[in-house]
């Protein structure tokens, strides 16, 4: 059974609609003013609140802008439940967050379709998708059956990237977000004498190129395929969509986005400040992190030495050498190309 909260400071319409609400088979808590309102939320999280605009000790604005603060009270459904109908003060509401906006008088259907809809939206937010195409894939159907983003066109497109091939360069407009549902992608920076620093690895399940599209910029770095990969394209109309359409779909985008970025830019800073033989031992570290999946096991890669340099934001010489100390003091093994992990805590433990 959901529970509902709800707030108004007129008795009769608070009790009328808590009568229609519980004959639909829903719990109602009911609350006479904002200040009593915001702590029933904070105490019992209900699943959905409906609150009036115009209230004594704090009004229906103040409501919502104290929930918002908290991100475990700033997810629940808000209905606003007011007898003003003014355009002005509709759009007010919705700016701040609520999501549905009903006028009173009003009946039991449109009551009862609203609060449906809306925790019918909520349900569809509150899931956990998977992290990688099929998950991507999810969550779009599940959107897409919200009113507002019924217009998301993604079609899915797959696009096959061999291994060194530019995804975009630097410079260019940016069309695309782009998801990797196979294989790695290195973004880099050229520098002005040729050589190139590295500034993020993607792999299997994260997106990449969508600071620019916030910003609405040309790239500022390229992107290369670091070995075969499959990338989905999502065109800027629909990452748009996603962004500015539904607040809810937004937050719920925005963490699918953003997920271990923080982790990514302390890794990035690290291999920044640190001296050479630390730097690789935590390039090392940081392509373990991001592109396997069983620690247990010794890790192994295949990366050029340039690739690798670049990271490191060393001179390729000076990585070969280093890399060669390691394997002297069996840290790692090498075999052409391929790299091997065989003492990934005397790798992590290494000193500045």
């Amino acid at each position: 059974m959901k529970t509902i909260l709800l707030i108004e400071d007129n008795v009769d319409v608070r009790e009328n609609t808590a009568e229609i609400l519980e004959l639909a088979n829903y719990k109602v808590l009911q609350a006479e003013n904002g200040k009593l309102g915001v702590e029933i939320v904070q105490k019992m999280k209900p699943d959905l609140i409906i609150c009036d605009i115009m209230m004594p000790v704090l009004d229906g604005y103040g409501v919502i802008h104290l929930l918002n603060k908290s991100n475990e009270t700033a997810s629940i459904p808000f209905i606003f439940l007011t007898a003003k109908s003014e355009r002005l003060d509709y759009r007010k509401g919705m700016e701040m967050g609520a999501d549905d906006y009903i006028s009173k008088p009003f009946d039991d259907i449109e009551l009862l379709k609203a609060v449906e809809s809306r925790l019918k939206k909520n349900e569809i937010l509150k899931t956990e998708f998977s992290k990688n195409i099929d998950g991507l894939y999810d969550f779009l159907d599940e959107i897409k059956k919200i009113d507002d983003l019924k217009k998301i066109s993604v079609d899915k497109r797959i696009k096959l990237y061999k291994k060194k091939e530019i995804i975009f360069s630097e410079g260019n407009i940016p069309n695309y977000l782009y998801f990797v549902a196979k294989g790695k992608v290195k973004t880099y920076k050229a520098h002005q004498y040729g050589k190139e620093f590295i500034t993020n690895l993607y792999t299997a399940g994260e997106f990449f190129g969508y600071t620019v599209l916030l910003e609405q910029l040309p790239y500022s770095e390229t992107a290369e395929a670091l070995d075969d990969a499959e990338v989905c394209l999502i065109p800027k109309e629909d990452f748009y969509l996603l962004m500015n359409t539904n607040v809810n779909v937004m937050k719920v985008f925005v963490k699918m986005l953003t997920d271990n970025i923080l982790e990514k830019e302390k890794q990035l800073v690290s291999l920044a400040y640190s001296s050479v033989r630390k730097r690789v031992a935590d390039a090392l570290i940081l392509l373990q992190n991001r592109f396997e999946n069983n620690k247990n096991e010794n890790f192994t890669i295949s990366i050029s030495r340039d690739d690798l340099a670049n990271i490191v934001a060393t001179a390729t010489e000076s990585l070969i050498r280093t890399l060669s100390d390691f394997k002297e003091e069996n840290m790692i093994a090498i075999k052409g190309s391929n790299i091997t992990i065989v003492d990934f805590q005397k790798l992590k433990q290494l000193k500045a």
